[in-house]
């Protein structure tokens, strides 16, 4: 088993290297590191071998069902992203895989309920082969790409009673609530890789924590790094303290740069390679327009002073998750005129349910997934200068940005409402990096997020936060349903109608027909 835990001190004149310290173990004990009040985000991976899994609830069996495995998931609260943590998904539980080709039809279901819990009564999912969705892939031959990908909305209460929290907590030794977690497992490595990250310590004086190195087989790394200024503005340079417990006898300073494939927004200011640069105020807000009906609108609102791109080639993108009760109208997004008037630039990429007439019940798939290109203030004005007859768009103080959606009809219960969530999509630019192939070589980046495969290997991905005055990255609508309570008088009334109808068809026929026959009669006496 191998340990890297990293600490990214967020404030570096606040760090002092005495608040490091490694104490010699005694006879058959290992080095014991001990850190205190570090104000740092965390990183804490953890690799197993399969021979290893015996102390995971991941069993062996489970995992060579698979040529690729990859578990993302984030909760519904915000977290303040700090670099290289930057990268995001939607709120919830993402699945990214593919099947392993010894096995016809491996299901997922089964183990999804097992490792995350079985209880839970938002796993939709009855074979793998029917509830996952087809991943859109830009190319085949292109890496970050899995065939087929899983979604469920699982908050933090659903994680926290999972056995995979409870083993991580064992592991890690933190008992709160992670910014995010992955689970990477392929066929090739044969190893499975468990990373989970806080953006901040759980406490105002920051982290206070020890490790011990338990074996002479386990290897544990431990670095406290920090931001430094960086010649290249494509790369992210750290400088700070390095140990590995059972070899070094004290922490040894480290500096490195890599290249990064997902970057902090900064600001706007010309690059200055002796400072380190600021993240840029640009924040997000989505919403659903009240009252929602059965075709909510989605609106992303963004401050309009800070909407700038970060260079010509970025282009702003929004990747939506959606679960089976809400889905979009692919059609509606081919008028220009349209899109414009939601400031929408185009519908890039959608898979999953597409239906527009099946309810939620008779609908397999666990949902869908939707990446737009989004329009801007700068666009705008540039598209206004070259049509002489169009004003420029005003720099207002908020950028709304609509996307309709539509519900599905809901399966009945006991109860008048039903609540749907949509969780947050997420919002980034993506720009043309020069060093894209390299992004490989940075042991911080996150791959296999579920939107990568719609760019060139060449992209870089540039996040914006959700404001942080949001309590919760998840929209919630209350849905009209058929109540079973009363059901039985909706049963006794439809009946009642059909019978009064049915009698007042019949008065009216047999009526039509007697006085029809009366006036038969009538004219035969008469003649």
């Amino acid at each position: 088993m191998k340990q890297r835990i990293t600490y990214v001190v967020t404030d570096p004149d606040s760090f002092n290297p005495e608040q490091i310290e490694v104490q010699k173990g005694s006879e058959g004990k290992g080095d014991t590191y001990v850190l205190t009040r570090v104000k740092a985000a965390k990183e804490h991976r953890i690799t197993l071998g399969l021979d290893e899994l015996a102390q995971a609830p991941i069993d062996i069996e489970v995992l060579r069902k698979w040529h690729e495995l990859h578990v993302r998931w984030a909760p519904e609260t915000p977290n303040a992203a700090v670099a290289p943590f930057t990268s995001r998904v939607s709120p919830g539980l993402h699945i990214f895989y593919t099947p392993s080709t010894e096995l016809k039809s491996p299901d997922l279901c089964l183990d999804v309920r097992s490792i995350f819990g079985s209880a839970n009564k938002h796993f939709k999912c009855t074979t793998s082969n029917e509830t996952a969705i087809s991943m859109p892939m830009l190319s085949e031959r292109f890496t970050m790409s899995t065939a087929l990908q899983y979604y469920s909305p699982f908050s933090g209460n659903d994680w926290s009673a999972s056995k995979i929290a409870g083993w991580l907590q064992d592991m890690t030794g933190e008992k709160s609530t992670p910014s995010y977690v992955d689970i990477d497992y392929d066929a090739i490595s044969q190893a499975v890789v468990c990373t989970a990250v806080w953006s901040d310590s759980p406490s105002r004086i920051g982290w206070t924590d020890q490790f011990t190195a338990s074996d002479e087989e386990s290897t544990m790394e431990i670095g406290v790094l920090s931001h430094e200024p960086n010649p290249d503005p494509e790369d992210i340079q750290f400088g700070g303290f390095l140990t590995v417990l059972g070899r070094d006898d004290k922490p040894k300073p480290t500096r490195f740069q890599t290249p990064t494939r997902h970057y902090p927004l900064l600001t706007s200011s010309p690059f200055n390679p002796k400072t380190n640069p600021r993240l840029s105020p640009l924040t997000y807000r989505a919403s659903l327009n009240r009252p929602t009906g059965l075709h909510p609108t989605l609106t992303l609102t963004l401050p309009v002073a800070h909407l700038t791109a970060p260079s010509p080639s970025c282009k702003l993108h929004t990747h939506l998750t959606l679960p089976s009760a809400l889905f979009i109208d692919k059609h509606q997004f081919n008028d220009p005129l349209f899109l414009a008037s939601h400031h929408l630039t185009a519908l890039r990429s959608i898979a999953g349910a597409t239906d527009l007439e099946a309810p939620d019940w008779v609908v397999p798939e666990w949902g869908s997934a939707a990446l737009f290109e989004l329009s801007h203030p700068e666009e705008e004005e540039e598209d206004a200068e070259e049509r002489p007859h169009t004003p420029a768009t005003g720099r207002g103080a908020d950028w709304n940005i609509s996307i309709p959606l539509h519900l599905r009809y809901q399966p009945a219960t006991s109860a008048s409402h039903a609540p749907v969530q949509l969780p947050w999509p997420v919002v980034f630019w993506a720009c043309r990096a020069d060093e894209g192939e390299k992004h490989a070589l940075n042991p911080f980046d996150r791959r296999h997020l579920g939107y990568e495969a719609l760019f060139g290997p060449k992209t870089r991905f540039m996040h914006v936060r959700p404001a942080g005055e949001a309590a919760m990255l998840v929209e919630t609508i209350d849905v009209p349903v058929l109540d079973t309570r009363k059901a039985g008088w909706v049963e006794g009334g439809t009946v009642a109608v059909v019978v009064v109808a049915f009698v007042g068809l019949c008065w009216v026929l047999f009526g039509r027909v007697g006085r029809a026959k009366k006036e038969r009669e009538g004219v035969k006496k008469t003649q």
